[in-house]
């Protein structure tokens, strides 16, 4: 499931690739997404103008020329495939490749657009979805008003997370997850956070020291930071190569490693699996308390 650093980087490629550019038509192959996709509304995009395009967490807005506003959420499997004037086919993150051969039966909306150029949503499993919102409703709007902080903004800091946990006994992995809490993160990246700041995916949030919570709210802008600059450095090279330029996935530390040994050569240490609320969680035995 793409997270916040994987939306990111298709919001820079989205920007770079399709801003300004005006729709033309708008073809549905399948519009029974997460939400069944409101034709009389997507009809009203045809002939606007992108003139924006921004992210909030895993959401994506795209600003048009009116008072339209599409919000996109990936879900499990959405992505976005943007085709040139030449044809050529581009991908537009680092968690995926491009498939010509199984792509096309997945493509559930097509954007033609000007130059004849497209945007196309691919959705394998369909939990994403398409909504159309009006640009006064958009701080309202009952997806995008629960959302925590940004973990890159300064709102995310000591303080709040000192505030936020008084009273509560949940554990710190449930508690990263929670988007209310912080938006956009996700499994991967809060076992990665965790394990840089030594702490235990089950520890619960009252036994948090501050040199713990301070740790949090570093290595989750760290890590964040890390990944879209890593996705990001590559923006220009999502061709219809298979290759995985630009993948934080190359630098996992401890996602999907159990049983390997701790990456951190002055542990020895081994990496543990336990699953908490439905989730895996990864964490080295010895490094993290």
């Amino acid at each position: 499931m793409p997270e916040l650093p994987e939306v990111e980087v298709v919001k820079r490629s989205l920007i770079n690739k399709t801003q300004n550019l005006i729709v033309k038509a708008v073809k549905i192959n399948d519009g029974r997404l997460r939400y069944k996709i409101d034709r009389n509304k997507i009809k009203k995009i045809i002939g606007l103008r992108l003139k924006k395009i921004s992210r909030r967490s895993k959401y994506l807005l795209f600003f048009f020329n009116k008072d339209i506003v599409m919000l996109v959420h990936l879900g499990m499997t959405g992505k976005f495939f943007f085709i040139d004037r030449k044809r050529t086919k581009y991908k537009t993150s680092f968690y995926y490749n491009i498939n010509k051969d199984k792509d096309k039966k997945h493509d559930r909306i097509i954007f033609n657009l000007s130059n004849n150029q497209k945007l196309i949503y691919n959705d394998v499993r369909k939990f994403g979805f398409i909504k159309f919102i009006k640009r006064a409703n958009v701080d309202t709007n009952s997806h995008l008003k629960p959302l925590g902080p940004e973990p890159l903004s300064t709102k995310f800091n000591l303080e709040y997370f000192k505030n936020y946990i008084i009273g509560k006994e949940r554990t710190i992995k449930d508690l990263l997850m929670d988007q209310k809490f912080i938006s956009g993160l996700g499994n991967i990246y809060v076992n990665e956070i965790l394990f840089f700041s030594g702490v235990r995916p089950a520890k619960k949030i009252n036994k948090l020291k501050d040199f713990e919570i301070r740790k949090i709210v570093k290595f989750s802008k760290k890590i964040i930071s890390k990944a879209i600059i890593l996705g990001g450095s590559s923006i220009k090279d999502f061709s219809s190569s298979s290759g995985k330029k630009g993948s934080f996935q190359q630098h996992f530390s401890v996602y999907g490693k159990k049983n390997e040994s701790c990456s951190n050569l002055k542990c020895k240490g081994v990496i543990k699996k336990i699953v908490i609320a439905n989730r895996a969680s990864f964490f080295c035995s010895k490094c993290q308390k």
